[in-house]
């Protein structure tokens, strides 16, 4: 069986390297005769090293055979220049199955492309809905999961999405767990391993760890300038702000020279800056914070992966579960809204908070696999 997979951004990463580790061992074992041929991917749509490159080397996951080196660029740019390298590798490859993670514009292009070569696709993460159309990772999604052959879902409340939109049946939708919640059970080991994390350097012993990244959050510099404010009134009332910049944000910010000054030069002394962190990193800055404010996805969930409370500066979220169990709380954009609820969370007690397992078992990855493969097999005998 020959699987393609498609990754281009950090997120999709981690997923692809539980995966992929599976399909080793599976080669490795031989199981029932049957072996995989996995083909990856990378577009490209994150490029820099620290996005990029530091993810493959720490999570030991297989160089990309293909590289489309994308970059960045509007949503219709980048996402069609992806088609059209897909589509060549896919019609050289001949893949027996396309596997797209998540809802980037690398898993919508990787599953457009295949669909219209009718290759099956399998999509991991699926059934994740904010009900915000605006966002672009809203729109990926649906798409993404309406043109799939297999939708594995993390949470009983994604399986119950694709019911409500007519996505269902027994042998197309299943609710796998969370390959999130595989990588942090099985990396967070590793993590603890290193003898020298970069996060540590000058940082207090306390802190709230930070990240802001989407373009609902960056792109109008008045939002942005409310949100960089308040990460300094955070440092200012309540612990040390520790954030690790992404790329995009920074470049966002250079273009204005007052909140380069004031936010870039390394003398805000609420904000501890650095460079986006590998993987390891990440999850040492997440298991040691006091807090983690933040408007990405995958982060929601590696707070409650590490037992920190969590407050998302969004508008929505498509992790409900979080919310409902009180582990996560969503604050907006407002200044304010965000500095009361960190207050209130802040002087919760959290050691005997209840923590339910709401994304598996931690094989999910291995369930993914055996699926795959029952599907294979399933077609070969008709």
């Amino acid at each position: 069986m020959k699987i393609l997979t498609i990754v281009g951004a950090r997120p999709q990463f981690v997923k692809a390297a539980v995966v992929s580790r599976v399909i080793r061992e599976h080669n490795a074992n031989n199981f029932e005769g049957s072996s995989i041929l996995e083909v990856i991917i990378h577009t490209g749509q994150h490029y820099d090293e620290n996005m990029s490159g530091i993810f493959f080397d720490e999570l030991d996951i297989p160089k990309p055979d293909f590289n489309l080196g994308v970059g960045s660029g509007s949503h219709g740019a980048q996402t069609g220049e992806m088609l059209t390298g897909i589509e060549k590798i896919l019609l050289s490859e001949k893949p027996d199955s396309v596997l797209v993670y998540g809802d980037t514009n690398s898993t919508l292009a990787g599953a457009l492309a295949a669909s219209k070569l009718h290759i099956p696709i399998a999509h991991v993460e699926a059934g994740l809905r904010s009900f915000n159309r605006e966002m672009p990772e809203e729109i990926n999604r649906v798409l993404t999961d309406h043109i799939s052959s297999w939708l594995f879902c993390p949470t009983a409340t994604a399986v119950i999405n694709l019911s409500n939109e007519g996505i269902k049946g027994a042998k197309k939708v299943f609710n796998s767990g969370d390959v999130m919640f595989d990588a942090a059970l099985f990396y967070s080991q590793k993590a603890l391993q290193k003898s020298n994390p970069v996060f540590k350097k000058n940082l207090p012993s306390e802190y709230i760890l930070a990240t802001i990244h989407r373009p609902a959050s960056t792109d109008d510099i008045v939002k942005l300038t409310s949100l960089l404010e308040t990460l300094e009134e955070s440092g200012r009332r309540f612990f040390p702000v520790f954030w690790p910049i992404h790329p995009r944000t920074r470049n966002i910010i250079e273009n204005d020279a007052t909140l380069s000054k004031r936010f870039l030069s390394g003398n805000n002394k609420f904000i501890f800056l650095s460079e986006p962190l590998g993987y390891l990193d990440m999850v040492l800055a997440e298991k040691n914070s006091r807090l983690i404010l933040t408007d990405s996805g995958g982060v929601q969930k590696e707070a409650y992966f590490h037992e920190k409370p969590c407050i998302t500066m969004r508008t929505e979220t498509e992790w409900v579960e979080l919310v409902e169990a009180g582990w996560n709380f969503v604050a907006g954009l407002e200044k304010e809204s965000i500095l009361n609820l960190l207050e209130k969370v802040l002087n919760d007690s959290w050691i005997q908070k209840p923590h339910p397992s709401l994304y598996g078992n931690g094989k999910a990855g291995h369930e993914i696999i055996k699926i795959l493969l029952g599907n294979d097999k399933r077609e070969q005998n008709i």
